[in-house]
Order: C-alpha cells, then sequence, then structure tokens
C-alpha cells in the first residue's frame, strides 16, 4: 500500500491532501489517511489526471524529411499529396519503430492516453498491423485507440470503404472519415452515412475528420449530428478538426451548437496545426483556422485539444507536449480570463477522456486506477502560466517516470552598478 501525500489535487474542493493507492487502485482520498507501507511527498505540488491527446497520427510521425515529403504550400492537401507517396515506401518494421519513437516522446511528457488516426487506404495495412501489436505491448503503459481512417477517402480512394470494414474486423476501436476530401459533396455525404452505419454494424465509436477546410459551406459536422442524434450515439462520437465551423456566421452557428447540445457530440480541435494549415488563401485579415472552442465550451458541449501530428507531411514540428497544445489552444481561442485559466486544464484532461470514453477508468477519484501526473507548480492557474513540466507520471500506482525538479538559483544584483 502507497499513500502519496502534500499533494494539491485538480478539481477537489475539500482540501484533500493525501492519496492512498492499493494493489494500483486509488481506495482513499483526503487528509490524514491510515498509514501506508511507502509514503511518498509530493512536497505541494499540483496533481492532476494524466494528458489525454485525443487526436494523433502515429503512422505518420517523423516522416516530413522522408524523401518526396515536402510540403511547399502548407496545405492539408498536399501534405495529404505527400503522404500518398510516402507510405508506399513504409513498411512494418519502420512503421513501427517510428509510432514507438512517438508514443515514447508522448509518455515523457505526460501523456498516458492516445487516439491515433492510422491511415487504411493502403492494401498491405501496415500502420494498422504495427499500430495493433504496439497497442497491446504497450496496454500498460499508455492506452490506445486506434481510428480506421481512409486519409485519401473512402470512396475518392478506390475500395477505401472496404479497407475500414477490414480494419474494424482486425480490432480498430473508431470507425473514421474524411467528407470534405471526398470528389463531391454527395459522396461526402455518402461517406458520413457509410460510417455511422459501419460503427453501428460493428459497435464501434466515431471520430471523423469533419470540415477541416476554410470553406464555409462544408458543413458535414450537420449530417454527421443528425445521423448520430438520431441511433442515440453522440456521446460516442467526435467531430474532429471542424475548421470551417470557425468561419460560418452566427445565425447558423448558434442553431448548430443547440442540437449539438442534444446529440452530445463530442469535439477535438487540434490548436497548433488547425492555425499552421488553415487560412492560408487568406491574405488579411487571416482566420486562424480553430474551430469555436470558446464558444463550445461555455455551451457545456464537450471539446479537448489533440496534438495531431509530429514532424509529418502536414506539420514539420510537435513533439507530444500537450502544455505546449493547451498554450497555443487557449491564445488562439481567447480562453483566459482567470476563471477560465483555472479550468482549462480539462482540455488536455477530463474533456479527453470524455472524448475517449475512457471516464470509467479516468480520474482521481476512489475506485479507479492510480493514474496521475505531478506537476512542477502548486496551482492551476501556475500550471499553465508557467507551462509546467510533469515531474511525475504515476500509472496503476507506479512509477513511468520521474524526475528531480528543475533548480533556478540565478544570483542577480539588481542594485549592483557600474560607477
Amino acid at each position: 500500500m502507497k499513500k502519496f501525500t502534500n499533494a494539491r489535487i485538480y478539481r477537489q474542493h475539500d482540501h484533500a491532501s493525501e492519496i492512498l493507492v492499493d494493489k494500483g487502485v486509488i481506495t482513499q482520498i483526503g487528509t490524514n489517511l491510515p498509514e501506508a507501507d511507502e509514503e511518498i511527498d509530493l512536497g505541494g505540488r499540483l496533481v492532476v489526471p494524466p494528458y489525454v491527446d485525443a487526436h494523433l497520427h502515429l503512422d505518420y510521425v517523423y516522416t516530413a524529411r522522408n524523401e518526396g515529403a515536402t510540403n511547399t504550400s502548407g496545405t492539408l492537401f498536399e501534405g495529404i499529396a505527400r503522404w500518398h507517396d510516402v507510405k508506399k515506401t513504409q513498411t512494418l518494421e519502420d512503421a513501427r519503430e517510428r509510432a514507438l519513437k512517438g508514443i515514447e516522446e508522448e509518455v515523457s511528457k505526460g501523456v498516458q492516453f492516445i487516439r491515433t488516426h492510422i491511415d487504411v487506404d493502403d492494401p498491405k495495412l501496415t500502420g494498422l498491423k504495427a499500430m495493433l501489436e504496439i497497442r497491446e505491448q504497450l496496454r500498460d503503459n499508455v492506452t490506445i485507440q486506434i481510428v480506421a481512417f481512409p486519409q485519401e477517402g473512402m470512396y475518392a480512394y478506390k475500395g477505401g470503404d472496404e479497407m475500414i470494414e477490414e480494419a474494424l474486423k482486425m480490432g480498430a476501436d473508431c470507425v473514421g472519415g474524411i467528407p470534405h476530401f471526398e470528389w463531391a459533396r454527395e459522396i461526402g455525404e455518402k461517406s458520413v452515412r457509410r460510417t455511422v452505419e459501419l460503427a453501428e454494424k460493428y459497435g464501434k465509436l466515431i471520430d471523423v475528420h469533419c470540415d477541416e477546410t476554410d470553406d464555409v459551406m462544408s458543413r458535414f459536422v450537420e449530417l454527421l449530428n443528425a445521423l448520430v442524434m438520431i441511433e442515440g450515439i453522440g456521446a460516442r462520437t467526435t467531430a474532429s478538426h471542424t475548421c470551417s465551423f470557425g468561419s460560418v456566421d452566427n445565425a447558423y452557428a448558434y442553431r448548430m451548437m443547440g442540437l449539438f447540445q442534444k446529440s452530445g457530440m463530442n469535439f477535438t480541435a487540434n490548436p497548433t496545426e488547425n492555425a499552421y494549415l488553415q487560412g492560408r488563401q487568406d491574405s488579411y485579415p487571416k482566420r486562424r483556422g480553430l474551430t469555436r472552442v470558446k464558444e463550445m465550451w461555455e455551451n457545456g458541449i464537450n471539446v479537448c485539444f489533440g496534438q495531431d501530428s509530429i514532424n509529418d507531411p502536414w506539420y514539420p514540428v510537435g513533439n507530444g507536449n500537450m502544455m505546449n497544445i493547451l498554450d497555443n489552444g487557449i491564445h488562439l481561442a481567447q480562453i483566459m480570463s482567470f476563471d477560465e485559466l483555472d479550468r482549462c486544464l480539462d482540455l488536455i484532461t477530463y474533456n479527453g477522456a470524455k472524448t475517449l470514453n475512457v471516464e470509467d477508468r479516468y480520474g482521481i477519484e476512489v475506485g479507479k486506477p492510480a493514474n496521475f501526473l505531478v506537476l512542477n507548480a502548486n496551482t492551476p492557474f501556475e500550471a499553465v502560466r508557467q507551462r509546467a513540466d510533469v515531474l511525475a507520471s504515476i500509472r496503476n500506482g507506479e512509477y513511468l517516470f520521474k524526475r528531480p525538479a528543475p533548480s533556478y538559483e540565478i544570483e542577480i544584483d539588481l542594485f549592483r552598478k557600474t560607477r
């Protein structure tokens, strides 16, 4: 039995400062808890649930410098064209090695839950096979959900819909789609309908790349929301990106937000990549590329953040640091009142867990796995303001890693002057 003491626990309003863990499960939270075999003093630092990266492409990571991968226009559509060529050279060993490196980079920064979209527009299903193996291999250290994603289209890529179904049979967790990339609006709508049909047939979650464009007439999110509302599976569904929703007029936006509330559908925004890829055809004023994160959050619609890419044809940088993603997101979405700053860690923790449908085993609560982070800060505000480092990541009561707090011993004599 272990007891973590002198903690400041995020979202605990009763001033609880101790967490008792037995066999990897939280058994008590409070103060003056019973003694344990091992007691660990957390030094008054903030304890939060593990970071959730709700949107990532682990089969693409570290391919930005591959031959033929250079995206000169910086657009989504050229990125897809470049990946079409790059993936032809991908081997199972290569896909596995890169994905493992990407996961290690994310986990080293406090991520314990990842939803990764894996391109299944590939007759060999190379990336999927690698990720299915990794998911099981690393399940004790990180929870991975796999989206069967047709990067080149469900129908624009010949047999794409069949490859998605095969991926679901092989064990993918979610049905994906990219309706704005199909060759006509009617075909995009067909792909959305097929996505919902497959999710119902196989009992899977849904996560669609939806309206990742500046075109205000790209409104596939409306159809997706309607279909899942009819089927009563909104909580199992995520609309990712929805960039165009950030450009639509207010009359349409607020009508739709009422319907989003009704369906309970989730939304994932990817602040750094959305800002980098979108608005490329704008001169000035130039759009930020982000969906209406602030308005969704204020209206009780579940919205969270993801990294999206790490060094691939769409995005040259990225390192899995969700605090960096949060920092960019709250700036772009203008979520920076003091009240919002005290709560915005939800966008990379609890809200992401709700999107992944893992709330039953997520959070610092009695009866749940002892999974949490120790940040180098003592309040949520300071954690966000300082972009606090993760000092420790604990899973099932054991350390995935721990590192000493940085020391900043700088001697400065402010009054020393040269005379």
